[in-house]
C-alpha cells in the first residue's frame, strides 16, 4: 500500500573473545549483548541466551524472549518469543526482532504452514510505502488471521482460511528501519532502497543460519506496490551474497522467485499509463474513471509529465529539476484523480481525500492500529518499549525516500539481472487498482531488455481460471510471468483472496496457471 511520488498516497563477534573471569557461560553471553547493545531498550532480565546451533525452534518459549547469537554473525542476535496459540493456533508461530547490525533492529512475525511446514517453501512478505508496516498484509490480506470489529484483547482475531501459510512457511517483515515495530537503536535512518537491501540480505542470511530446520529451503520473496522497487533490489542482494556464504563454507540461500503484486518498478512507464487507465474503458471497468474535460487535460498533461521525468529524472539526473518535474506531476495527475473523488486503491469504490489521509480509504487500516496498540498483544508479540503508538505507514520513511529520489532508480536493471540468473519472477495485478496499474506494468514489462523479450511480447495473454470461472488472464514466457486478476484492486489478497491462493499455489508450484 502507498507509493511515493504523487503524495495522492502521501506515499510519499565469537563472544569468547571478550573475557569475563568467573562467571558463567550464560553470564558471559549477556554481559556481551549488553556490551553491544547499549542502547537497547529490551528487558534483559526479561531473557535468556544462547547459541543459534544450541536451540531448535520448537524449544523457543512463550514467556520471553530467547537471545540467539552466531559464530559467523558475532555483533548479531536474534531475540524471540513463541506465540503459539495466537492469531492461527493450528500452526507454530513466533515473533520477534533481528539486529542486522550496529543496533539496527528489524520486526518479523512467523508463521509455519499449515499443510507441511517441514517441507513447504519459505516465503517472505512486505509491504511497500515506501513505510508501511508489513503488519497490514498480515492482518488485512494474506496472514493467518484478521482482526475483529472493535479488538479488545489479543484474542479478538479469526481465521483467514486463505492465508498464504495454507501452502508456506511465511515470515513477515517490518522494513526498512523504524517501520512498524523496526527500530534503530542509535537513530540511523535508511533513504534509499538500496541501503536496505543491505538490512535485508543481512536478514535472509541470519535468519536460514538461525532456524536450522529451513536452512536450504525452496525461499520466495514476495510483496506489493512499493514492492515494486524493493524487491528486485532486495533478491538480487540476497542473490548477490551467495557468492560469500559459499567462500565462507556455509549453505547458500536457495532463492527461487520473487512475486510482485500491483508494484511499482518503472516510474515513467507508470506514469505514461495514467492517461489510458483514466480515460479509456479497460480491465472489466464498465465506464473511465475522469469525464471528458480532465481526460482533455490529462491527454496532454500526462505526456509532459513523462517527458520533463525522463530528461531530469533518468537521462540526466539533475535533483532540482528533477524535484520540479516531480512536483508538476503531482500538481497535475495527482489533484486531477483526488477531484475524481474514487479510492486509488479500487476505483470501483468512492473515497474522499479525507478518507484516504485518515485511514487509506479502508477502515480496516485503524482497526488494526487499534489492535496493535493493546497492552497484551505488545507484551505477546515482545514489542521493544521504546515503539510508540503503531503506524501502518511511517511519513519520516516516506519522506526519506522521497528527498533521495528512490523512486528514479532503474529498478528494472536488477530484474534483468534476476531473469537471467534463472530467477522466476511473477507480475500480478488487479485491475481496479490506479496508482500501481495493470497498464503500466504491462508498459514496463513489454520494454524489459533481456533475454526473453521478444518471445515475452510474442506470447499473447489467455484466460485465467479459478473453481472453474474466468478469474483474468495471464503469459509467461522463460521465467517471466504476468498475471491480471480481473475486479481485484491494489491488494488482491484483500479484494480476490480465493485466487489470490490459488495463484500461490500454481507459482510455488512452479505449474501453469492453467493447470
Amino acid at each position: 500500500m502507498k507509493v511515493s511520488s504523487l503524495s495522492v498516497l502521501g506515499l510519499l563477534p565469537v563472544l569468547n573473545a571478550l573475557k569475563f573471569p568467573h562467571i558463567t557461560p550464560q553470564a558471559a553471553l549477556s554481559a556481551a549483548d549488553n556490551f553491544l547493545h547499549p542502547g537497547s531498550s529490551h528487558d534483559a532480565a526479561a531473557t535468556t541466551l544462547g547459541y543459534a546451533n544450541d536451540i531448535t525452534l520448537s524449544s523457543v518459549p512463550g514467556d520471553e524472549h530467547v537471545v540467539l547469537t552466531s559464530v559467523h554473525h558475532p555483533n548479531h542476535r536474534v531475540r524471540i518469543k513463541s506465540t503459539d496459540g495466537w492469531c492461527d493456533p493450528s500452526v507454530r508461530s513466533y515473533s520477534g526482532y533481528l539486529d542486522v547490525g550496529d543496533g539496527r533492529d528489524l520486526f518479523f512475525y512467523f508463521f509455519e504452514s499449515r499443510s507441511n511446514p517441514k517441507e513447504d517453501p519459505v516465503l517472505m512478505w512486505i509491504n511497500g510505502g515506501p513505510g508501511c508496516s508489513s503488519s497490514l498484509g498480515l492482518f488485512m490480506e494474506l496472514g493467518p488471521c484478521s482482526v475483529k470489529e472493535n479488538p479488545k484483547t489479543a484474542n479478538d482475531t479469526k481465521i483467514n482460511p486463505h492465508a498464504w501459510n495454507e501452502r508456506a512457511n511465511v515470515f513477515f517483515l517490518d522494513e526498512p528501519l523504524n517501520v512498524g515495530f523496526s527500530y534503530a537503536e542509535h537513530g540511523q535512518q535508511v533513504r534509499t532502497t538500496e541501503e536496505a537491501a543491505v538490512d535485508i540480505q543481512a536478514f535472509v542470511s541470519i535468519f536460514f543460519e538461525t532456524f536450522k530446520e529451513f536452512e536450504g529451503r525452496a525461499f520466495h520473496m514476495s510483496g506489493e506496490s512499493y514492492g515494486g522497487r524493493y524487491l528486485p533490489v532486495f533478491a538480487s542482494a540476497v542473490y548477490d551474497g551467495n557468492a560469500a556464504l559459499k567462500a565462507s563454507g556455509r549453505t547458500p540461500i536457495n532463492l527461487q522467485s520473487v512475486l510482485i503484486g500491483n508494484g511499482i518498478t518503472d516510474w515513467l512507464r507508470m506514469t505514461e499509463s495514467y492517461y489510458p487507465y483514466q480515460c479509456t474503458v479497460h480491465g472489466g471497468l464498465n465506464q473511465t474513471v475522469q469525464p471528458i474535460g480532465e481526460c482533455v487535460q490529462l491527454a496532454q498533461s500526462v505526456p509532459k509529465c513523462g517527458k520533463m521525468f525522463e530528461k531530469h529524472c533518468i537521462e540526466s539526473h539533475d535533483y532540482t529539476a528533477c524535484a520540479i518535474a516531480q512536483q508538476y506531476c503531482q500538481d497535475t495527475i495527482g489533484e486531477s484523480f483526488l477531484r475524481a473523488g474514487v479510492n486509488p486503491y479500487d476505483v470501483s469504490k468512492p473515497c474522499t481525500g479525507k478518507e484516504l489521509q485518515d485511514s487509506l480509504c479502508y477502515s480496516v487500516t485503524d482497526r488494526i492500529s487499534n489492535y496493535l496498540d493493546l497492552p497484551d498483544v505488545r507484551s505477546l508479540l515482545g514489542v521493544d518499549k521504546s515503539r510508540g503508538n503503531f503506524s501502518s505507514c511511517d511519513g519520516s520513511v516516506g519522506n526519506n525516500f522521497a528527498m533521495s529520489q528512490d523512486s528514479t532508480g532503474q529498478t528494472w536493471l536488477y530484474v534483468t539481472g534476476l531473469l537471467e540468473r534463472g530467477i522466476r519472477v511473477l507480475s500480478y495485478v488487479g485491475t481496479f487498482d490506479f496508482i500501481c496499474n495493470h497498464i503500466g506494468n504491462e508498459m514496463w514489462l513489454e520494454a524489459l531488455e533481456w533475454s526473453g523479450k521478444q518471445g515475452y511480447n510474442d506470447a499473447q495473454l489467455v484466460d485465467w481460471t479459478v473453481k472453474g470461472k474466468v478469474a483474468g488472464s495471464y503469459k509467461t514466457w522463460g521465467n517471466l510471468s504476468h498475471l491480471k486478476i480481473v475486479g481485484a484492486g491494489h491488494m488482491v489478497p484483500y479484494d480476490k483472496p480465493v485466487e489470490a491462493l490459488a495463484m500461490l499455489d500454481s507459482w510455488l508450484g512452479s505449474k501453469s496457471f492453467d493447470e
